[in-house]
This record gives C-alpha cells, structure tokens and sequence, in this order.
C-alpha cells in the first residue's frame, strides 16, 4: 500500500468521522487483497489507496485517529463508485456499501469547508433539478428544442461541449434523445389473462424524465403476465442522489414520503426497474435508525427488480420473433447489490429469434454510477471507453442493461464515438416482443 501521511488526531473519538458506523463492519475486511481484481478505480488507476481495501484501511484509520482526514485522504475516498463489486467477490463477506456509504456521510457533515457538495452544481442540478421531475421536464424545454435543431450533434462532433465547465458539458453529452414524452401512467392498470399478482410500480425522477417509455414497457410487460399494475401519483425520488453524495437529511425524507404513498400491504411486490433506485428502495430499512426504521424495512421486504420478479413469478413466454444479437451489461447495483444476475439474462432468452453474447468484463462498472459520472468525468470517461471496447468486441448491435444511468452512459459513449448501436432495456425488448414489433434504429 502506498504510504498515506498519519498523522495522530486530538479528536475526540465521538467526534471522529465513521464513529457512528458499527465497528464490527471494519474488522469484517482481512485485507486479503481479492476485491481489489474486482475494482473499476483499482483496475484503471493501481494505487491501493484507490482500492476496497485500501479504502477500508483508511476509514478505520480516520476513525481510530491514527489517519488525518486530508483532502489526499478525501479524494480517495471520493473517488469511489460505490458499485460493491468489491462484495462480490469478498470471501468474507465486508458489507462495503454500508462503510462506504455512512463515512461519506460524516465526511459531509464535518462542517470544514471541504465538503464535495458544497458548490453550485450540487445545490442547483443534482439537488435542485434531478429529483424533481416536473422541474426537470421544465428544464430539459430548451435541450428539447436544441436537439431538433440538431444543435447536441453539432457540440458533440465538434467538441464544442469541451468548453463549457466540465461537469456541465458531461450534463449535456450525456443527455438522450428527448422526444415527447408518453403520457403519464394511470393509478392503475389491470391485469390480462389470469391474475397472478397486484403490484405497484415505482417511476422514479429521472427515469420517468427520460425514459417514460420503458415506465410504460414495464408496465404492460406487468400486465401481460397477470398483474395488475398501480401507480401512486405523489411518490418521490427514492434519495439515491442526495444520500450517494453524503447528503442524508433530504435523502429521509423523500424516503417517508414513498412510505407514506405506497400501501405495501395491499402489494404483492414494489417494482422498480433502476437498479440504483432499487438498490436504495432495499436498503430505506439500514440507512435510518429511528422510530420509523420497522416501517422503511416493511417497505424494503417488498422491494423487487422488474427481472427479479417476473423471474420468479415465471414469464408468460412471448411469441414476437426480434431477430437481433445483443449482448447484456450488469449494472453493479442490479449484479452486486441486488445479486440479481442471472433472471435478465433468463427473460432475455425466452425472445423468439434473440442472440444473447456474453459481454467481456460485464460486471465491471461502465462509469456511470449514479451521478458518478458527472461529478467525476474523467474517471467516468476511463471506465467508458473500457466498457465500449468490451461491447465492440461482441459483434452485436444491441446493448442491453437495466439502469437508465448505465443506458446513458453507454449510449453517449457510443455517439461521441458514432457507433451504430442501440441501447436498451430489457423491458423494452421484451415489450416489442409481446406486442409483436420490431426494434428501430
């Protein structure tokens, strides 16, 4: 490991950051080395320090006081993807998301200055836009407009995008095609055929923004195989955005409102097809310990994965043939912190007519992250173009994953590139397939 200045601490060990996260949870990690193969940061940069385990020597560090919370110890710590591929492959089973997660946290709350989401771009685009889709819609008119004028592809071909600041010319690389969007889901939606279950669908903020198309796909895919399908109108974003950036206060309370608008006991599952968002769904019962932390973990119980669910309902199997090779992404917050790898991949292959090619490296993460990739574009862009040379080397023109941040991410490293590739969800295929159309391009 590369040598961090330590530096002995006067702190207080109750004031120290990462003295509110169990003890227990650091002593899991043996240092035995095997996450670090699994590392997107590790992999591109091979610092230690920029690996689970090293990550984990210096949290333990800061939090006995034998490591000062420097800005070198900060970025370490902030370059993260928080994509727990590192559990995966941890013998030991280290629950790293639930160090990484809550040490951000504290790193937030020091009140020194430093703190990453202390600037303009977090206050007015990842707080103050993202999570409020009507706000969103409002803001994304003009990128509307400027799309049919097919002014984005100017910025991109030119590279004119470069000379705005860094992380808003990312903002407007990565936006997808903006066509008007569907209109918004009904309360409910019933079942066909036989009923086998009542569920309730979670939108999302962004999700329903951008890909209001696949909201819709999941629903009749829902629907197609028995269920009927509601949709609370006043739920919110699930607080991944705030809480993945150490913001938590906000994070709680876009949490009890979902608890407040969703009657999980009327509800066979809560059905979500964002593996980040889901991931979040699953974890409301660990993130807040106070009076209501029964109720997040009730909601929490019901939480499922689109794929995860039909998986093991059983599909109705479709009959339209998509005569098409694609080849699949796991998103690491559907592979690693879900553990959901496998029930894709079996909806995928019930498709009359579909190829499905194993992409090299698949679980490693594509840089997007959430809004990893924003806040963190060069790192972001790194993991990209590995992630394109992987997916070129298939052959196939289709991409499928299930993460609208990875769709995203994907799909904008394909234009910048001007690769003829489609990027979707499967969802989305599985939809065409049961309706019987073909997939344009």
């Amino acid at each position: 490991m590369e040598n961090i200045e330590v530096i002995p601490t006067s702190e207080s060990s109750t004031t120290r950051v990462g003295s509110g996260i169990d003890y227990e949870l650091f002593l899991d990690c043996v240092h035995c080395g095997l996450c670090t193969a699994s590392c997107p940061t590790y992999a591109e940069l091979g610092n230690e320090n920029d690996s689970p385990r090293g990550r984990i020597y210096l949290m333990r560090g800061v939090r006995d006081g034998r490591v000062d919370l420097t800005k070198e110890v900060r970025r370490h710590l902030e370059l993260c993807l928080d994509c727990r591929a590192c559990e995966t492959a941890c013998p030991s089973g280290v629950q790293y998301g639930r160090l990484i997660e809550p040490f951000r946290i504290e790193m937030e709350q020091t009140g020194d200055g430093t703190e990453k989401t202390n600037d303009w771009f977090h206050r007015w685009i990842l707080f103050g836009m993202f999570p409020y889709p009507d706000r969103l819609r409002r803001w994304l008119k003009p990128a509307r407009w400027g799309q049919k004028l097919r002014l984005d592809r100017l910025l991109t071909r030119t590279g004119l995008w470069k000379l705005l600041p860094p992380r808003l010319g990312r903002l407007v690389a990565m936006l997808p095609e903006l066509q008007r969007p569907p209109a918004k889901l009904p309360p409910i939606l019933p079942a066909k055929g036989t009923p086998r279950a009542r569920v309730a669908l979670f939108t999302g903020c962004v999700a329903d923004v951008m890909f209001r198309e696949t909201n819709w796909a999941t629903a009749r895919v829902l629907q197609q195989n028995g269920c009927e399908v509601v949709i609370p109108q006043k739920q919110v974003c699930c607080g991944a955005i705030h809480l993945h950036a150490g913001s938590s206060e906000p994070a709680q309370e876009f949490a009890d409102t979902n608890l407040s608008e969703f009657n999980v006991d009327d509800v066979d599952a809560v059905i979500i097809n964002v593996a980040g968002c889901a991931s979040m769904l699953k974890d409301y019962g660990h993130h807040w310990q106070d009076s209501k932390q029964s109720e997040r973990q009730r909601f929490a119980d019901k939480v499922k994965d689109v794929s995860e669910f039909l998986d093991e309902l059983g599909l109705v199997p479709p009959e339209g043939e998509l005569p098409l090779k694609v080849t699949y992404h796991d998103a690491c917050h559907l592979a690693h912190a879900q553990q959901v790898r496998e029930q894709p991949r079996n909806l995928l292959k019930q498709i009359p007519g579909l190829e499905l090619v194993e992409l090299p490296e698949s679980e490693l993460c594509c840089g997007a992250a959430g809004t990893y990739n924003l806040t963190e574009p060069e790192m972001a862009e790194r993991l990209s173009r590995r992630k394109m040379k992987n997916i070129l080397s298939t052959g196939a023109r289709v991409v499928v994953t299930a993460n609208t941040g990875c769709l995203m991410q994907i799909a904008c490293e394909s234009r910048m590139n001007q690769h003829a590739l489609k990027i979707v969800h499967p969802m989305d295929l599985l939809d065409l397939s049961y309706r019987g159309e073909p997939l344009i391009f």
